[in-house]
Parts: C-alpha cells; sequence; structure tokens
C-alpha cells in the first residue's frame, strides 16, 4: 500500500481542520477548495445533493464554487470520499434506538480503525472517523453493525452544515476531536470482514464484479446522469444487472442508492427497488431480454428490455 509521508498528511490535516471549524458553510468550502479538495453543495437542510451529477460534478475551482454558494447561500458542504478528495471515512450510525459505537469501539481494540486523524460527531450523534486515503477502495455498509464505508464513490456532508430530519430533529456536523499522532489508512475489507464475517463467506462465492456495463460505478453514473420520470425503473434495472454479475447487496445500496438519491428517488424508494432487485434477479444468470437498459442508454448498452417493474413499497 503506497502510504503519503505523516508531514504531507499532517499538512493535510490541518488544511481540513482548519475548514471544519470555518464559521459558515462558504468559508468552509472556500477552504476546502484552497486544499485542492474538490466540493459540492448539497440542498439546504438535507444529505441531497444540489446539483446534477452529485459528488460526480465535485469541483476545486474557486470560482464555481464561490458561484453555487452565491446561487444557494444556505446549501450544506459535501465532500466526495476516496482518491478524489484523498480521505476515507468511516461512518458510525446512531438511529432508532440502534448504535454502531460498540461495533467501531471493538474495531478500534484490534487496531483496525485507530488511525484516524480526525473524528467529525453527526446531527444524530453517530461519528465520521477520517482516514487518508492510500488505496483504491470500495464504499459499503454494514447493517448489522450500523457501521458504513465511505470511500470510492461515495460522499459525505461536512462541518459546519445543518440537517434537518424527518421527524422534525436537527443538527450540525461539528469536528470533535483531533488525533495527536500521525494518522494512518484503514483498510476497508479487513473492517468489513471484521464487522459481518458471513459477508467473506458470501463474497467467496461469487467472482468479483467485471468490467463493462455491469460494474457498480458505470451504473451508478448512468443512473445520476438521467434525472426524468423512469427514474425508479432505471435504478431496478441496474440493481438487476449487478446482482447478475454477482455483486452483494451491500454495495450496490451503497452505489446505486447514491446515485438514485442524486436524481430526486427518496431513500426508502430506492432501498425498495434494490431490494426488489435481488429478490427477482439472479446471480450469474443472463437477462432474459438482451442485458440492455430501459431508456436512453448504459455504457456498452442500447435498447430498452422488457424487464418488469419494481414494485416499490
Amino acid at each position: 500500500m503506497d502510504i503519503r509521508q505523516p508531514a504531507e498528511l499532517d499538512r493535510r490535516t490541518r488544511a481540513v481542520v482548519a475548514a471544519f471549524g470555518a464559521p459558515s458553510r462558504l468559508e468552509s468550502a472556500r477552504l476546502l477548495v484552497r486544499a485542492g479538495v474538490p466540493i459540492f453543495p448539497c440542498a439546504p437542510g438535507t444529505k441531497r445533493p444540489r446539483i446534477r451529477g452529485g459528488f460526480r460534478s465535485a469541483s476545486a475551482d474557486l470560482a464555481v464554487v464561490e458561484g453555487w454558494w452565491r446561487r444557494w447561500p444556505d446549501a450544506n458542504v459535501a465532500m466526495p470520499t476516496g482518491a478524489v478528495s484523498g480521505w476515507d471515512v468511516v461512518d458510525v450510525d446512531l438511529h432508532d434506538g440502534a448504535s454502531g459505537r460498540p461495533a467501531f469501539d471493538a474495531s478500534l481494540a484490534r487496531g483496525l480503525t485507530s488511525g484516524w486523524a480526525l473524528v467529525v460527531r453527526t446531527p444524530s450523534d453517530g461519528l465520521h472517523a477520517y482516514y487518508p486515503n492510500a488505496s483504491e477502495q470500495s464504499c459499503w455498509t454494514c447493517e448489522r453493525a450500523h457501521v458504513d464505508f465511505r470511500s470510492d464513490g461515495g460522499y459525505v456532508v461536512v462541518p459546519p452544515s445543518h440537517v434537518v430530519y424527518e421527524d422534525g430533529s436537527a443538527g450540525d456536523y461539528r469536528l470533535t476531536v483531533l488525533a495527536d499522532r500521525p494518522a494512518s489508512p484503514v483498510d476497508g475489507t479487513a473492517l468489513r470482514t471484521f464487522l459481518d464475517p458471513a459477508w467473506a463467506q458470501r463474497a467467496a462465492r461469487f467472482p468479483a464484479v467485471t468490467a463493462g456495463s455491469a460494474d457498480p460505478e458505470r451504473l451508478a453514473a448512468w443512473i445520476a446522469a438521467h434525472p426524468e420520470d423512469g427514474r425508479k425503473r432505471r435504478l431496478f434495472w441496474a440493481a438487476c444487472r449487478a446482482v447478475e454479475a454477482g455483486c452483494d447487496l451491500d454495495t450496490t445500496l451503497m452505489t446505486l442508492g447514491n446515485a438514485a438519491l442524486q436524481v430526486g428517488v427518496s431513500a426508502r424508494v430506492a432501498e425498495s427497488a434494490i431490494r426488489s432487485a435481488f429478490r427477482h434477479a439472479s446471480p450469474r444468470v443472463a437477462s432474459s431480454a438482451t442485458g440492455r437498459p430501459p431508456h436512453s442508454t448504459v455504457p456498452g448498452g442500447g435498447r430498452r428490455p422488457e424487464h418488469p417493474t419494481a414494485v416499490i413499497s
């Protein structure tokens, strides 16, 4: 693993700390961009991208960023994770009476997550632990442990953004802890295997997703590029292709689910459509149609097949 030198990590960490401690979202955005970190706006009070393309349209151009905040002065600030920003994030959830802290604490004791550079408290009283990105890694969600991993293909909302939830509760993202020693990368695969041993067994049964239109990142990019009507059908179609390619549920929920949020599909509807695909499609089984997408085109795709529409509950 090609780990960056501590001096560079220290400089990058100091820049992010200054941004996260800024008095306004605009100033936070400016400081991140000046540090070379691309960012993008989310709708005020939400974690929903405000611009078409979402995190894939993040910019480190100060003129572009200031233009966004002139247009939407109350927008939240979000940052893509992984190689593009140089940061991976372990997201520890706290909601509906469930907490990811016990699982995270156990991973700390094992030394799997002890290299964090800084910790942000989220509006729901969960936490985001930041780690320097040093290698290509995928996002995933571990529902049983209430822990998510954000790297290539993901994003996080950052301080001092403010979120209002459906139940009326609200809160800010706040920088709370800074490490007193050099940070080190986190191995997302090792962490996921520790949190969910059954995942490793499931992953061993299927080959890695092959290149081409069934790659979940390419499918996610296709969904994000088509915000028009029929997006739930496109999401279901893409999820079926991911299933057939052997992609697991957690990865599909993270990649395709994030893309669906960008085009206006609610989190509940997106999860329902993806889970429906896992009930109806079969791994490594060719589509009964042509393997081509509904409407428009997917990378390498063509015309619309006769695929059933997802039942959205």
